[in-house]
This record gives C-alpha cells, structure tokens and sequence, in this order.
C-alpha cells in the first residue's frame, strides 16, 4: 500500500463513525448539541486507532517513515485531547430522565451516573496521560516503566470511553456504530496483545548472540551480533532495529539503534552505540555470547532503488551510523554514482570508523568532509557545525540539485541541513531524514 493510500485509510477509519452518525436518521438537534456529539466521537475514534501508530507496526512505519509516524501519532493525541476537553462544555439541552415526547432525546441529556463516571474518568485519565507524554523526559522514572504504564493507560482509558459511549452517547445506540466502536476496540487491544504478548514470543524463535563489542571512537561502541540458526534479518541499508540484549524476550528494556551494517556483508548486524542512557552506559561490559533479540527492520531511511546521478549522505555525531550502512552498501554494489558524505563531530576523537571511511575514499571514490566544532591545532578540514554556509559550499553546484540527501544526526543540525539544502533549489522529496526526538 503506497503511503497516500495509507494515510487515506487512516483517515477513513477515523471519520467512519462520523459518518455513520450522520447517516443514522435520527432528527438533527441544536447545532451546539451536534458539534458536542461530533467532538466526542472523533475523540474516541482517534483514541483507537492511536494503539495501531504505536505499535511499531512495519507495515506502516517503513511506508511513511517511524518519524512521521510518531509525530502523528502525537499529534493525534494532542487532537484527540482537545476534542475530549470541549466535548462535555458544548451540550445545551434538559438533563434528566428520556420524556416520551423525546424518543430521539433531541432535547434530554442522560443522567446515567455510570456512564457519566466512565466518561469523567475517561476525560481525566486522556488529560493527565497526554501531558505525563510530552513531559516523560522530565519523569522520575526510567524509559521501560513509562512505556508499560502508557500502554496500559491507554487501554484503560480506551475501557472507559467505550463504557461511556455506549451507555450515553446518543447516535451509539444505533447498532451499527455500537458495532462499530466494539470491533475498533477489538483491535487496538488486540494490537496491544501483539506487542506485549505475540511479538516477544516470536521472537525467542529467532534469537541473537554478541559475537563482538569493541571500542570506536570517545565512548563509542561498535557491538556486533549473529543468528542463532536462522537466516537473519532482512534489512535495507540505512534502517534501524529495536535491541534487546540481555534480557528475556518479553523485558521492556530494548532501545532503539541504526544498522551500521550493510546487508550484502552477511548475515551479521552492527551496532554503532554512543554512551547516553542507561543501557549505553554499560554497553562495553556486554560480554560475547550474551542472548539478544532484536525487532526490525524500521524506518525509510533508505536508498535502495534510488535513480538519482549523485548520493550526498549529512551526518551528525552517532547519526553516521545507518548512513555508513549505506555506503558500505554502495561499495558491495559497486554504485558508480558520485557520493559525498558530510560528518560533523565535536573532537576529532568522536570521529569513528575514520580509517574505513579513508578506505572508502580510495576504493569507492566517495568524497569524505570532516567538520568539526572544537579542532585541534594544525586541524585542516572545516571547522564549526554543519550548518547552512558549508551546505551551500559543498553542494551548491547545479548539477547536484537533483542528487538524492540522506541526513541524520541532532534535530537541530537536522533542521538546518533541511533548510538550507531547501533554499539552493534542492527538491524535498530528494531529501531524506529520520527524528527520534520530539517535543
């Protein structure tokens, strides 16, 4: 399914119960009590389809990017958020008990104490887990039990907006879209099942081993892996995979890393790790022979395909990491397209695969530029970030307008490099990124 097609379906599903409400036949009221209505079921159908965005579903992250596909899915939330505030303050009509001049409750409101507790929970519960969301940097407790009590918070919220949705929503009772709301519900608890569930158990069938963990450049590690009698993974250069190492299959401790690897070098994976948190800490005490499991392939950060007459790669720091995949790729393959790779670094002792990377020069003919912001003395390649002046510099010719741009690296350097690359008339659907932070 092509990415627009994707988004399409998305959206459909969304609006779905929108459309079967107004549809319905049942007498239109105020235009407030319409609008309330409306707010609360496009609240909830985003609630739902929320679980599938972050599941880590393949099928939708390597078609429009894991990226897009968070900043979506937090996006949405924020939506969903919005909608579910106003929705109770919209309502005008009599509260009370269904008269029988009122079959269609036109004009009453339920008083259900039940379903109006579920809903109260419900809008408390979606308030405090979306801003506990944007603010799970700032927690006071670590990565894996955020992600455990977000899933489950979510599903209980889910629990809460159905039970008050069909108890007193007033187009819910309609059949179809009760029906409707149960199947949606099915889903995402299912999807939730699978990642907690379904997907550890596949796994422990296709597990890994560390062969290797070496040290590359200022606490920077290179870890290796291999199959435990299977084939391996099948990848494209430049993506990524969820790394558990160390644990049992079901542990939420996995962390997300780029495959430095290429995938015509063997059934091998590579990891380059830069010491942040608290697994990368504790990275270079991993000993050869640990157990591992890894979910992948993801992302779209790839060139696999690509008929562009250049290949320009922008790296920042630990962000070389899927962009050397590709070069080594490229090197396999024996690309003959002109490619230029950018990598930015603070010292030049955070510069890794250096040696490699000279290789590559030599071998490939790949044109290597070196930028650092703190040099040393006698330092003679460029100097300072990678920012908008360099861009320019390297890539202002013409003819390297219609080149294909990977970049990874810090959001801010990210940013920049998307900027400046737009503004010398370089297209942007020639430019390819990848972000895993966000705000």
């Amino acid at each position: 399914m092509k990415p627009v097609l994707l988004i399409l379906f998305y959206v459909a599903i969304v609006l779905l119960p929108l459309m079967l409400a107004a549809t319905s036949g049942r007498p239109p009221r105020s235009l407030w009590n319409e609008l309330a209505s409306g707010a609360g079921l496009l609240a909830f159908s985003i609630i739902l389809v929320e679980f599938v965005l972050s599941g880590r579903f393949r099928f939708v992250s390597k078609r429009i990017g894991m990226d897009v596909t968070m900043r979506f899915h937090q996006l949405l939330a924020r939506t969903a958020l919005a909608l579910a505030v106003v929705h109770p303050f919209l309502y005008r009509g009599l509260f009370g008990y269904q008269r029988p001049w009122d079959v269609t409750r036109q004009l009453t409101l339920t008083t259900d104490i039940g379903a109006l507790t579920t809903g109260l929970l419900a809008w408390v519960l979606l308030a405090a887990f979306v801003l506990l969301s944007i603010a799970r940097d700032q927690l006071p407790y670590k990565y894996e039990t955020w992600r455990l009590m977000h899933g489950l918070g979510a599903l209980l919220i889910a629990a809460f907006a159905l039970q008050h949705t069909l108890h007193a929503g007033r187009y819910s009772q309609d059949p179809v879209l009760a029906g409707l709301w149960i199947v949606l519900f099915g889903v995402a608890a299912a999807s939730l099942f699978y990642v907690y569930f379904v997907r550890p158990l596949l796994q422990r069938k296709r597990t890994w081993h560390v062969t290797s963990v070496k040290p590359l450049a200022l606490k920077t590690w290179e870890l290796t892996l291999e199959p435990d009698n299977h084939s391996g993974l099948d990848f494209e250069a430049g993506q990524f995979a969820w790394l558990n190492v160390g644990h049992n299959s079901f542990s939420l401790h996995e962390n997300p890393f780029s495959i430095s690897s290429a995938p015509a070098a063997g059934n091998h994976l590579q990891f380059m790790i830069k010491e942040l948190g608290d697994f990368t800490r504790g990275v270079g005490q991993i000993k050869p022979g640990t157990k591992a499991y890894i979910d992948g392939p993801h992302g779209n950060l790839t060139v696999s395909g690509s008929d562009q007459p250049g290949l320009a790669l922008i790296a920042g720091g630990v962000g070389i990491a899927p962009l050397l995949g590709i070069l080594r790729q490229l090197h396999l393959e024996k690309d003959s397209r002109p490619t230029t790779l950018v990598y930015g670094n603070r010292v030049e002792e955070q510069i890794s695969y250096r040696d490699e990377l000279e290789t590559l020069a030599k071998e490939h003919g790949t044109q290597i530029v070196h930028v650092l912001s703190e040099p040393p003395d006698g330092w003679a390649g460029p100097t300072g970030m990678v920012d908008p002046d360099l861009i320019k510099e390297t890539f202002g010719a013409p003819e390297m307008r219609s080149w294909l741009y990977v970049v990874c690296g810090p959001p801010a350097m990210m940013e920049s490099v998307e900027n400046a690359l737009i503004d010398i008339g370089v297209r942007p659907n020639l430019i390819l990124s990848e972000r895993f932070d966000y705000d």
